[in-house]
């Protein structure tokens, strides 16, 4: 009987003692997948500006620069992520409303929505509404086409948007264990323009959008664990014309301006993308900041996952 006791003690102990290895497998984790790290500038490599944050099989998308859907397809069917295939995309969040962080957004809700199970819910600023009604507008005859009882279809309003437009920055979207914080960023004469932190029960991720330099958002995104942010290469920047230097200097962050902020948030990572360089080497990004900057930088390429 002692002997029964003793190796049953010991089946316990090595039971109890495997299963806080076993936990961490059973709980979601937190990727940010770059889906674009373009800008105005046309780059056979770059895809327009977008990143998603990825929890428990589901996708938060934020920005839709042109190119997106195909680097979210890419990521669904090539990387395995299938929260990214576009009919399973239920969120998006725009960062304001140039053409370079949109113009994937009418492809993102009209792609394959025949086969969508929920409609796509859209966050962003005053104006995306309008933007929405100029996507029906345009895709009308599809939609008559694909709704006339001739076509299979899931549902026949599901190619429509649940639209969320806010004029300034301080609200938030709580889905389940994820929250959406939006905070207003200076991007030059365009207002609002939005920045977004992302917290789910293992990572902080924020996501700068298109701004100048801001404390405000540096003291958001402290020890954060990614930090995703725009910038432009002072090198490039210095042999434009005087009133592009200008414009620049008021709506993006300068290399040196984003060492001092990291070093203030000092984020696990910070990813580089929306590199403006002009006739400066991209990569010599990285290094201007890295002079003003000893923590972990990355410069993004489309499809990298952090």
């Amino acid at each position: 009987m002692i002997k029964l006791r003793t190796q049953l003690s010991v089946l316990l102990f090595a039971t109890l003692a495997v299963l806080p290895l076993l936990a961490p497998s059973a709980q979601a984790q937190t990727d940010v997948v770059i889906l674009g790290t373009g800008t105005p500038v046309p780059d056979a490599d770059r895809s327009g500006p977008s990143a998603a944050v990825i929890y428990n099989d589901q996708a938060y998308v934020f920005d839709a620069g042109g190119g997106m859907v195909q680097r979210a397809i890419e990521a669904a069917q090539k990387k395995g992520i299938k929260a990214l295939y576009p009919t399973n995309i239920k969120h998006v969040f725009l960062t304001h409303l140039h053409s370079d962080h949109v113009l994937d957004y009418a492809e993102l809700a009209a792609t394959y929505w025949w086969r969508r199970t929920e409609q796509l819910n859209a966050y962003g600023p005053t104006g995306l509404q309008a933007m929405t009604d100029g996507y029906y507008a345009m895709l009308a005859r599809d939609i008559e086409l694909r709704t006339d009882g001739h076509q299979p279809v899931e549902n026949p309003t599901f190619y429509q948007v649940k639209v969320n437009e806010y004029s300034e920055g301080g609200w938030v979207v709580q889905d389940g264990d994820v929250r959406i914080e939006a905070f207003s960023v200076p991007h030059g004469s365009i207002e609002p323009a939005f920045g977004y932190k992302i917290t789910t029960p293992d990572k902080v991720v924020v996501i700068s959008g298109d701004t100048a330099y801001s404390e405000k958002l540096a003291e958001i995104a402290k020890g954060a664990d990614v930090l995703v942010h725009e910038v432009i290469n002072e090198a490039g920047l210095s042999k434009l014309p005087e009133f592009w230097q200008r414009y620049h200097g008021s709506s993006h962050t300068k290399t040196s301006e984003l060492a001092k902020l990291a070093t203030t948030a000092k984020p696990g990572v910070l990813v580089l993308t929306h590199v403006l360089h002009y006739g400066a080497p991209i990569e010599s990004t990285l290094t201007e900041v890295q002079q003003g900057y000893d923590g972990k930088v990355v410069l993004a390429k489309d499809l990298d996952v952090f």
